[in-house]
């Protein structure tokens, strides 16, 4: 078994063809935690996770779309469903959201999310995305004030994932500190001046994996996008999360076997699946 601890199998870009998408997955031993993005998808996901053996869902509202008054009872209600097993993906994108209005309700409604995390046990998934291309460290100084001024965050919030992870060794350790974990997918094959595009230093973001314990990482796609060497230009999707972690095994010097067997252990317990 390989987990992908984070897609979008509900999205309209499978419409067409996905069952057979998921069954490629089944084939390849993939199992999956289909993310949900607001409220109708976040319905998607349990659908699938009711209908498939491999599947789990989240509930969540991307940071992008927080532009009406949230109803976080809608959520709550949502999170009753035996395949829920997190909140997500929630956060803060000031990438698409250059507003100080609209970063402040991000705050605000990425707030509610995290007590909502609290009151029913659950892990997230972070959603962090900086201003601009090139420029690190702003959304990750607003999350962490956030995590660290929540009170009793560190015993009250039972886990997290930092989802696509772009920051430095610095973000990183932080995150670490909070026993949190990182996400990592296919921007990690990309090309030196691919992963620029998205914000990294050249060699930095080698070096951000070889210094997480292999122990707090966990392997995804967020297909339909970003997808991986060497399926770059084609849609993405979970059966290609093997080829994160031949990069991870890759960079560690280890076993891919070992990263494997580690990153899927890593996210059963995250996501407390059995």
């Amino acid at each position: 078994m390989i987990f992908d601890s984070h897609c979008h199998p509900q999205m309209t870009q499978y419409d067409k063809d996905r069952d057979e998408m998921i069954r490629r997955a089944l084939d390849a031993g993939v199992s999956m935690i289909c993310v949900g993005m607001d409220l109708e998808t976040s319905k998607q996901a349990i659908e699938l996770a009711q209908k498939y053996p491999n599947i789990w869902a989240s509930v969540g509202l991307h940071p992008n779309d927080v532009i009406n008054e949230l109803r976080i009872t809608d959520y709550e209600l949502l999170m009753k469903d035996d395949g829920v097993v997190a909140i997500g993906e929630v956060g803060l994108d000031y990438y698409r959201t250059s507003e100080s209005e609209k970063q402040k309700k991000q705050k605000e409604v990425f707030e509610q999310f995290i007590d909502l995390g609290i009151k029913c046990k659950k892990p997230l998934i972070f959603h962090f995305r900086d201003s601009q291309k090139g420029s690190m460290g702003h959304v990750h100084k607003d999350a962490l004030e956030i995590l660290n001024s929540q009170s009793g965050i560190r015993n009250n919030l039972i886990g997290a994932v930092a989802h696509s992870f772009t920051g430095n060794i610095n973000d990183a350790r932080k995150y670490l500190d909070l026993g949190f974990y990182l996400g990592f997918n296919g921007i990690l094959t990309f090309p030196p001046s691919r992963k620029a595009s998205e914000g990294q230093a050249p060699g930095m973001y080698d070096e951000v994996v070889k210094y997480i314990p292999l122990d707090r990482i966990l392997l995804e796609t967020d297909a339909p996008f970003l997808s991986p060497e060497p399926y770059r230009g084609k849609r993405n999707e979970p059966a290609y999360v093997v080829e994160v972690a031949k990069k991870v095994a890759q960079l560690k010097g280890e076993p891919l076997e070992k990263v494997i067997e580690q990153t899927t252990q890593n996210c059963k317990k995250l996501f407390q699946i059995q």
